[in-house]
């Protein structure tokens, strides 16, 4: 009776395509908004704990993650014209510079235009990634929590002028409440389900530029498994 029970589960499950429903701890596309924070020049030349091409490619990750997966984002820069310079050209390419949203206020929950654009997303998940950690992450997320909103940080996307600077600000977000995680994990969390024929060759693509061995890997699969 037992096997009989768990044939009939299987069954079910590849019917339905789903064993079980997702925690609602998961990321979706519809679920969260996306906020990048100051990825300009001036803020790079100082971070440390990462170097800046790695930094640029998890960045890139996530931004195209955002526009494969259409997620809701806000991108968000200090100073731009006046000492922080442009974004990384990864952003660029994907957001119009006509869309930022510039500040002067380190925390950009304190910026009455940047708030506005970020809750007008109307979205209880929020996920933040930028420059630099200690500073610019740790006020929006510290704020965004005390509002009740669930946050997420994407660890390896974010850099500080130091690694212990970087480990602090995660360390003491996490105590307050927040999740962190890397940007091919939020990609992956995205994706889910390699069935989803939609953005199976746009997440394979991204993966392929910008995913270091893992899309070589891809690369390689693409070309020497034929089927």
């Amino acid at each position: 009776m037992k096997n009989f029970s768990l044939t009939a589960v299987l069954i079910l499950s590849a019917i339905s395509g789903f064993a079980q429903k997702p925690g609602p701890a998961l990321l979706d596309p519809t679920n969260h908004a996306l906020v990048l924070i100051d990825y300009e020049g001036q803020m790079a030349f100082a971070t440390a704990n990462i170097p800046i091409d790695q930094l640029r490619n998890n960045t890139a990750i996530i931004a195209g993650a955002s526009k494969i997966f259409g997620i809701p984002t806000v991108v968000t820069t200090v100073a731009e014209k006046s000492f922080s310079g442009p974004v990384f050209p990864e952003i660029l390419e994907l957001y119009p510079e006509s869309t930022y949203v510039d500040r002067t206020t380190m925390n950009t929950w304190e910026d009455v235009n940047a708030y506005k654009a970020i809750v007008g997303k109307n979205k209880k998940k929020l996920v933040l990634g930028g420059l630099w950690t200690s500073v610019c992450i740790v006020g929006p997320v510290l704020s965004a929590i005390a509002e009740g909103y669930d946050v997420y940080v994407i660890t390896d996307a974010c850099g500080d002028v130091s690694k212990e600077a970087h480990d602090q600000a995660i360390t003491r977000m996490v105590q307050a409440g927040a999740h962190p995680m890397t940007s091919l994990q939020y990609l992956l969390e995205l994706q889910r389900d390699w069935a989803r024929q939609a953005t199976y060759k746009p997440v394979n693509d991204l993966v392929v530029k910008y995913a270091g061995g893992y899309g070589v890997g891809v690369q390689y699969a693409r070309a020497m498994l034929k089927h």
